[in-house]
């Protein structure tokens, strides 16, 4: 699954902003997310290459996380749930699309 340049899979932008934009929710409400939703989510808003177990790790998340969008204030930026800042830490929709695709790609190969 590792892309041709052998150096990992590079988040696009809207998966780094989704990032970015957890972290400083978390950092102004104080929750959401754990440490390695945090070192997730810096690895994600600096764009680091990543490797396929951490590609297969996203996906399992979003698989298990997908019911906190039914969550209250879920997607709320004046008062967002945890379990939305924790969302934006893995890379939100974006992250679980790329991820999924990325995943796709190697079930394929």
């Amino acid at each position: 699954m590792t892309t041709a340049s052998g150096k990992g899979h590079v988040p696009p932008k809207a998966v780094a902003a989704a990032a970015e934009k957890g972290l400083k929710l978390r950092e102004a409400f104080h929750r959401g997310g754990t440490a390695i939703g945090v070192a997730r989510a810096r690895d994600l808003s600096n764009q680091r290459a990543l490797s396929d177990d951490t590609i297969k790790r996203m996906v399992r998340y979003f698989a298990r996380h997908n019911v906190d969008k039914r969550a209250k204030n879920f997607g709320d930026e004046s008062n967002p749930s945890a379990g939305y800042i924790a969302w934006l830490l893995w890379g939100g929709d974006a992250g679980r699309d790329w991820a999924q695709g990325r995943r796709d790609k190697s079930d394929k190969a």
